[in-house]
């Protein structure tokens, strides 16, 4: 294969920041707990108590997706404020959110998937020799 590309001795610069803080000294919230629930046409709009705001698509949700409105805003938060609850009693919904499932997963899962491994060392065994009759 012929092509018309020379090789070129050029040193490209490569420039590098010091880290200013270790992964260790950010906040990942292990912890959600409901403030407040918002609805629109799309989604389902949870606000957290340490501020922030998952948005989680209606059509996840079947039984709220197909619901109206009205009965989407007949819910209530259950007391330890991890869950979204709403009542048959009180609406045409029978279904609960817990906020945990839509929040990913935590930096120690990651870990446990994703830990590095020593590389195994693979020793070949000895074959037995057969003996000829």
């Amino acid at each position: 294969m012929i092509t018309d590309v020379k090789p070129r001795d050029e040193k490209i610069l490569v420039k590098r920041y010091k880290i200013q803080h270790s992964i260790d000294e950010y906040t990942f919230p292990k912890e959600a707990y409901i403030h407040d629930v918002r609805f629109d046409e799309k989604f389902i709009h949870v606000e957290l108590t340490d501020q922030r705001v998952i948005s989680i698509p209606l059509w996840w949700i079947p039984t709220v997706y197909n619901a109206s409105m009205d009965d989407r805003k007949k819910f209530e938060i259950n007391q330890s404020r991890t869950m979204i609850v709403w009542d048959p009693d009180k609406c045409g919904i029978n279904d609960e959110i817990n906020i945990a499932d839509y929040l990913g997963p935590t930096r120690d899962e990651i870990r446990a998937v994703y830990t590095p491994r020593e590389p195994k060392r693979q020793v070949a065994e000895a074959k037995p020799k057969l003996k000829k009759k």
